[in-house]
């Protein structure tokens, strides 16, 4: 069950004040709050991980930063529900309906206690553009959560997308695994399971957030063929240390999900308390790389504002290069030396 902001919902919370109450609740008038009793249980103070995620905070309307679209999203959408931001992939919105309102989202501008989803109508001026546009290979289907979609529903989108045949695979970005395990069935796995190609990103920002009903909920998605890879965002407070990371995402590698990105968090307006610096992302790869497997390393990635998209970012180990030569420091903060040697000429 899906709970908003109502006195039960809050009474569930363990030792939260009345002060801390009647905030929560001004706050939900101006971003809602949304989550389930599954998430919700696994609160075990105010502010802990957990709780940042989902419980409002008087900090969301003192945020002085931020725009409500910093990647300017819908200005890059040609069609209702579709944004062609880069040359090969385009983003389909499906809903703006999510198991939980996470209070850092990026889309928090959509946010709302009305539900809407993609039309018949909709969906068939999406197809008639990608039909249009055979540059397209890769459909990242999103929202909101396109797993909180009615199964039948979910899968006629899908099965609209796969009978394109230049679209050579689809991604589904959802938290469903992590929020809301109990809605990863059999019946659900089977129908996924029919339209390969497909890849899901799930998102695990904290290893509080990984309990034998999230780990089950994955095993069964992978069990299905399906690749999974997990999306984190850098949060202040959250997961902005090694330590945290690390835990995370060697447990992520056990339960058979790639470490994809970590993100450091969009500059979207009521979620300036989130932001961590840059150098934070950069050290935290840092303590990663090198210490643990390559596999476990996910790609620091900054969405930049004004639409600029998605840059990776790495710590640089290049010391110095002259004349082909380089300096590296690795893991150890030990320097290295690698010299390029061209090959010979050889002469006819």
């Amino acid at each position: 069950m899906n709970n908003l902001c109502n006195k039960a919902t809050l009474e569930a919370i363990p030792s939260l004040s009345n002060k801390e109450s009647d905030l929560i609740q001004k706050v939900a008038q101006t971003y809602p709050m949304k989550v389930t009793e599954y998430y919700l249980g696994l609160i075990r103070e105010p502010g802990d991980p957990i709780y940042k995620q989902c419980i409002p905070s008087e900090e969301e309307l003192s945020d002085p930063t931020g725009q409500s679209d910093p990647l300017q999203e819908d200005q890059h959408s040609p069609v209702p529900r579709l944004h062609h931001r880069y040359p090969d992939r385009v983003l389909l919105v499906v809903t703006n309906n999510c198991a939980i309102y996470c209070r850092f989202c990026t889309r928090k501008r959509n946010i709302s206690d009305k539900t809407t989803a993609i039309t018949d109508t909709e969906l068939a001026r999406v197809v008639e553009y990608l039909n249009d546009h055979q540059e397209v290979h890769d459909v990242l289907i999103s929202g909101g959560d396109p797993f909180s979609l009615p199964l039948n529903r979910l899968e006629k989108i899908i099965s609209a997308i796969r009978a394109l045949p230049h679209i050579d695979f689809i991604r589904i970005g959802t938290r469903i695994p992590c929020v809301d395990p109990e809605q990863v069935t059999k019946e659900f796995c089977a129908m996924l399971k029919k339209y390969h190609p497909l890849y899901i990103n799930v998102q695990f920002n904290s290893p509080e957030e990984i309990t034998p009903r999230s780990q089950q909920a994955c095993a069964m998605l992978a069990d299905a063929g399906i690749q999974l890879g997990n999306q984190s965002v850098l949060l202040r407070g959250v997961n902005d240390t090694p330590e945290v990371i690390k835990k995370l995402v060697r447990k992520l590698l056990g339960m058979r999900v790639k470490p994809y990105y970590l993100f450091i968090a969009d500059m979207v307006k009521g979620t300036g308390h989130f932001r961590t610096t840059v150098e934070t992302g950069l050290g935290i790869i840092r303590s990663i790389q090198g210490w643990m497997s390559g596999m476990a390393t996910p790609q620091l990635v900054i969405d930049l504002e004004n639409g600029g998209g998605k840059v990776p970012l790495s710590p640089c180990n290049v010391i110095e290069k002259q004349d082909g030569k380089y300096t590296f420091r690795n893991f150890e903060n030990k320097l290295y030396e690698y010299i390029e040697h061209q090959p010979s000429q050889t002469r006819s």
